[in-house]
């Protein structure tokens, strides 16, 4: 099984609230994430435009796999910026990943701003059938 924690999301409603704001607006995720099981594997989305892949960081620790990533500015300092949306700086992301699941064979793939995280289910966890025996045994009284 796999789950998820942001563990400011609470503060940054909370904020918003005291801030200005009244709690309903929201803003987009920074770091967007899908999450499915496929057959023995859970997949893992996370959109990255604009993130060179040398800047992605995956670490897994006691089953919990974090991704930090970096996306910096492209203008200088000597450039007039009209409007800055775009989020920059490091992102982070933090996931719990549940005992079934094999942390040690995890494989991270990286293709136009999307990384793919493909973690497997451990053998113990997947589904298998116990064969029924024919027959009744005596028990002995």
């Amino acid at each position: 099984m796999l789950m998820r924690t942001d563990p400011f999301r609470e503060f940054d409603r909370l904020a918003e609230r005291f801030f200005g704001g009244n709690g309903t607006t929201s803003r987009p995720a920074v770091m967007p994430m899908d999450a499915y099981r496929s057959g023995d594997e859970y997949v893992v989305q996370f959109d990255l435009p604009g993130v060179p892949a040398e800047s992605i960081d995956l670490n897994v620790e006691r089953n919990v796999l974090t991704v930090k990533a970096e996306r910096g500015s492209e203008y200088g300092e000597k450039d007039s910026v009209q409007v800055a949306e775009r989020p920059r700086g490091v992102f982070s992301r933090q996931l719990f990943l549940g005992e079934t699941l094999d942390t040690d064979n995890i494989a991270a793939s990286y293709d136009a701003g999307v990384l793919t995280l493909r973690i497997p289910v451990t053998e113990k966890a997947k589904p298998r059938k116990i064969a029924v025996g024919a027959g009744r045994e005596e028990i002995d009284a």
